[in-house]
This record gives C-alpha cells, sequence and structure tokens, in this order.
C-alpha cells in the first residue's frame, strides 16, 4: 500500500499536470473568460486534492480487503477512474454553478464535459503514475 508521502505526491503532480491543460480547454468549452475558468479549475485542484487522498486510501483499503494487495488490475483501474470523477462532480458542480453565475444543470453539464477529459487523464496519469512508483507490496500483517 502507499505510504502517505506517496500519496501527496501523487495528487499534488496530478493537480500541477492538469492546470497546465484544463485551464484553456475549459475555456474553450464553456466560453467563458480564461481567469474564471482558472479560479474555477483551481479551486477545484483544492477540492481534489483532498478527495484524490481520500479516495484512493479508501480505495486502496478495499483493494487490500479484497484481494490481499492494491495493485490495480484494468477494470479496476476504469471502475477507479469513473468513481473518482464522479464524486468530484457531486462535489464541484455547486462550485461552478456559483462562481460562473450558472444553473446547476449548466454547471453539471460543464462539469460533465470537463470530466470526459478528466476520466482519459486520469486513467493515463494513474497507469503511468504506477509505472514510475510501483505499488509495494503490502506487509505480510496486513494481507
Amino acid at each position: 500500500m502507499r505510504t502517505t508521502a506517496d500519496r501527496i505526491r501523487h495528487a499534488v503532480s496530478f493537480e500541477l499536470i492538469i492546470l497546465l491543460f484544463a485551464t484553456p480547454i475549459g475555456h474553450w468549452i464553456v466560453d467563458r473568460p480564461m481567469l474564471d475558468v482558472g479560479a474555477v479549475i483551481l479551486a477545484s485542484a483544492l477540492v481534489a486534492v483532498v478527495w484524490a487522498y481520500v479516495f484512493n486510501l479508501g480505495f486502496d483499503h478495499l483493494l487490500l480487503r479484497h484481494q490481499g494487495h492494491a495493485r490495480k488490475s484494468w477494470p479496476q483501474r476504469v471502475v477507479h477512474a469513473l468513481s473518482f470523477e464522479l464524486g468530484l462532480v457531486v462535489m464541484l458542480a455547486p462550485l461552478i454553478a456559483w462562481f460562473l453565475e450558472v444553473t446547476l444543470i449548466q454547471a453539471v453539464i460543464m462539469d460533465l464535459a470537463l470530466s470526459a477529459f478528466y476520466v482519459v487523464y486520469t486513467f493515463g496519469f494513474n497507469l503511468a503514475y504506477d509505472a514510475i512508483f510501483p505499488v509495494p507490496d503490502a506487509p505480510a500483517d496486513l494481507r
């Protein structure tokens, strides 16, 4: 299972990379000023960093409990990415609606549009991260 330091490195690197890409893509998709989109993306990143830590810790504990290790299969990676993003949509749509002064439905649509990109990014990022920083085997007392 991953250490706290590793989880922090994972969350921070994930968000820094996505900030570079999501702001111009969000600006293009929702046709809002770059500064407004950037502010929403930054606030979303802060929420996502906390959510990533909590979600990934819980997901790894479930894997460890059910299969004795925290390494993900391809289907588990898909479930991981989709369920992570669904949780973010639920948390972030009200923030987007408030900040961009749009309806909740419009905010959900905006969030889902960006989430499509995020799902692909999440899957690829986690695949690369796990290749660069492999999940260590669980100690015998945790199996």
